[in-house]
């Protein structure tokens, strides 16, 4: 069986039963304008890992694994957008105001659209997310169920957030989780670490670490 060199211990995959999942890499928290940046955040960090987050996705298809992709987004008439949520944040802009790329964080607006850099190809599934887990609200556990996954590689942002959320909620429905470091990012370098530690601590807790290379390497030669 393969294995990917990782921490605390090595992640050993099982190449039939592997996928990516990228996580909210869209333009509403990568860009400039965007609802990151109302909130006071510093967007280039995001930016910077967007090439690893590319090299994943590009291994994973050369692989012939599967790779998806959520968006945090709600519905035009707000009802999957709970009061206390909308009422956090930036009083100025919130969820589902008018900002430089239409609407934001709502399905179809172009804020909400994943980075074209990382744009999904015909036959990737797109969860599209309310919550910030992506299990909560959405047809993730039967997306899995039919492709045989239970080993997930993740990527995206934020660390502490939407990633750490949803591997969470998949450790919990008995999925190994990998988090590939370089391809994950928080506005906050200290919040990142501290995810970082929170997840691969007391063997594993929640899941595993690796480098983006480790990563790559196993599954090419899987």
């Amino acid at each position: 069986m393969a294995e990917i060199k990782a921490e605390p211990f090595a992640f050993p995959v099982k190449n039939d039963q592997l996928a990516l999942i990228v996580i909210d890499m869209q333009r509403d928290f990568a860009e400039p304008g965007g609802f990151g940046a109302s909130l006071g955040n510093d967007v280039s960090r995001i930016g910077r890992i967007v090439p690893d987050v590319k090299r994943l996705i590009q291994g994973f298809r050369y692989a012939g694994l599967p790779v998806i992709h959520t968006m945090e987004c709600h519905r035009p008439d707000l009802s999957d957008l709970p009061p206390a949520k909308r009422d956090r944040g930036n009083p100025m802009l919130r969820i589902g105001d008018e900002g430089p790329m239409g609407r934001i964080l709502i399905a179809g607006e172009a804020g909400t659209a994943i980075l074209p850099e990382l744009a999904p190809i015909d036959g990737e599934v797109v969860i599209e997310k309310p919550g910030k887990g992506a299990f909560y609200a959405t047809g993730l556990t039967e997306v899995l169920q039919r492709k045989g996954i239970r080993q997930l590689v993740f990527a995206g942002v934020t660390t502490e957030v939407c990633v750490q959320t949803t591997m969470r909620e998949a450790n919990d429905r008995g999925y190994e989780c990998l988090l590939a470091e370089e391809a994950t990012e928080s506005y906050f370098p200290e919040f990142k670490a501290a995810a970082i530690a929170m997840i691969r601590a007391q063997g594993a807790i929640v899941g595993w670490t690796a480098h983006v290379d480790d990563i790559l390497e196993s599954i090419a030669h899987a």
